[in-house]
């Protein structure tokens, strides 16, 4: 259907979705794992992470039929259906891989409801009767019309790869969770940035309950290790030849941490105390050169530096000050033009009722949102204590 090879073609429907506003929110997840065309794939096939398109397959598809089965695969790794739902893989395969699908086409066809930009290849199942019901649900009323010999027979989209998902290791897997939710909160901002849409499947995973330590420190611990972060301040060279702006990797060496606690009124004392006793303990396990520790409100009311000789008498030492309005540019412009250096990492324990810097810094930020469950700041990471 076109002069174009099956890999150039991925290539250019995967840019038609991250500039498009009704799919954009879905440019983080589109750059999860590898992608490969192979002749012997019959449709195509995802572990959970990897997708594998059959050149056949993509070869006799229209361009928005391709859009469509891209965001499909991209569906199952937003779920991770090939990890969530083993256990009925194994009671079922064939009805498991239906009621992922029943889930996945439906949502699909509803961010297509202004036009033909997503087009589901024929063949693929849809069915009003389980709009809103998860795979686990589908596939017991699919199990009952077996049982009752009322199978509707249909076929799936693609292949579940099932067996790869399983060979992944638990570190792997540990290692993929993390990096979906990562790029479910980045599709999210930079749709935000862009005025397109978020779709609703985003809220359950951005909205699941976590463990806001371990969040704390795994982020600190990551870092601190020079794995790197994203940042908006330097575009990815992979993405911005097509005009495609995503954020770029940046990694540092161990250096200073800084922590700004917006001390305005509004946050619990012992919330404050939770986060303070939890940077201590990363403190001792990444062992940063020092920890420059700063209140504010509109302005730094105070600074206070601990290096790792005192990082265990902070919470007994350290003296809170400030109090009334809130805003962070404060904190940003002291950092420049008081510390005058850029920190390894920069930590902000707000209620997130302030005021935003319009322009990212040169180094990493995590906001820990303290009762605030729908502010989403224009840059870093978000940790939320409820």
């Amino acid at each position: 259907m076109s002069n174009l090879s099956a890999e150039d073609r991925l290539t250019r429907a995967h840019i038609s979705l991250m500039q498009d506003k009704r799919t954009l929110a879905y440019s983080g997840l589109l750059m999860v794992g590898k992608i490969e065309v192979k002749d012997d794939c019959p449709t195509a096939s995802t572990n959970g992470r990897d997708v594998t398109y059959g050149r056949a397959f993509v070869e006799s598809l229209k361009d928005s039929e391709l859009r469509f089965l891209i965001l499909h695969e991209t569906k199952h790794k937003l779920y991770q259906h090939l990890f969530v739902w083993r256990k009925i893989h194994e009671e079922d395969a064939w009805l498991a891989n239906q009621a992922c699908d029943y889930v996945i086409n439906l949502e699909i066809q509803d961010l297509n409801k202004w036009g033909d930009f997503l087009v589901m290849p024929e063949g693929g199942l849809v069915d009003e009767m389980y709009r809103g019901l998860d795979s686990g649900e589908v596939f017991a009323r699919l199990k009952e019309d077996k049982k009752n010999g009322k199978g509707n027979g249909g076929k799936p989209l693609d292949e579940h790869d099932w067996d790869g998902a399983k060979s992944l290791d638990e570190a792997e897997k540990e290692a993929l969770a993390k990096e979906i939710d990562s790029a479910v909160r980045t599709g999210a901002l930079l749709a935000g940035k862009q005025g397109g849409e978020v779709d609703r499947s985003f809220d359950a995973v951005m909205q699941s309950k976590v463990n806001w330590a371990e969040q704390l420190r795994e982020f600190v611990s990551t870092v601190c290790a020079g794995k790197g972060d994203s940042t908006w301040a330097k575009p990815n060279r992979r993405w911005l030849q097509h005009d495609v702006y995503m954020p770029s990797q940046i990694s540092e060496s161990i250096g200073s941490i800084c922590v700004g606690i917006d001390t305005s009124g509004s946050i619990p004392g012992e919330d404050i105390a939770k986060a303070l006793a939890e940077l201590v303990s990363i403190c001792d396990n990444t062992t940063p050169e020092k920890v420059d520790l700063l209140y504010w409100d509109t302005e730094v009311a105070a600074h206070e530096q601990y290096r790792e000789e005192n990082y265990s008498g902070l919470l007994t030492s350290t003296k809170p000050k400030g109090g009334g309005g809130s805003s962070s540019l404060c904190v940003f412009d002291y950092v420049e033009k008081d510390m005058k250096s850029n920190p390894v990492v920069c930590i902000l324990i707000t209620d997130g009722w302030i005021e935003y810097p319009k322009n990212t810094p040169p180094y990493p930020v995590l906001w820990v949102m303290v009762g605030n469950k729908t502010t989403v700041p224009p840059f870093g990471s978000t940790i939320r204590i409820d």
